[in-house]
């Protein structure tokens, strides 16, 4: 019997928590900086990494919806292409 392998609706499940997990440690980091970066004089270094940190943090912030689209596609695609491949079981 072959092996099937492919993508799996469970598998959602599983991207949902890391994707909910990856938003709370975005956020908490991004409260923790802005935090730091309120008991520093502004221009100095210690403000200056912390703000770099903060733009860092919120662009990568912005990018989570497309990964998640591109994840859930993925997803999406490989039930598909599973589902021809082996002839829909």
């Amino acid at each position: 019997m072959k092996n099937k392998k492919g993508y799996d609706l469970r598998m959602l499940a599983g991207i949902a928590i890391t994707f909910v997990v990856l938003a709370i440690v975005l956020s908490f980091g991004a409260t923790i900086l802005d935090d730091l970066q309120d008991e520093q004089t502004s221009g100095d270094h210690d403000w200056n990494a912390s703000d770099k940190g903060l733009e860092s943090l919120e662009e990568f912030a912005d990018w989570l919806p497309t990964l998640a689209l591109i994840v859930v596609a993925a997803i999406i695609i490989g039930i598909i292409v599973r589902y021809f491949a082996f002839g829909g079981a």
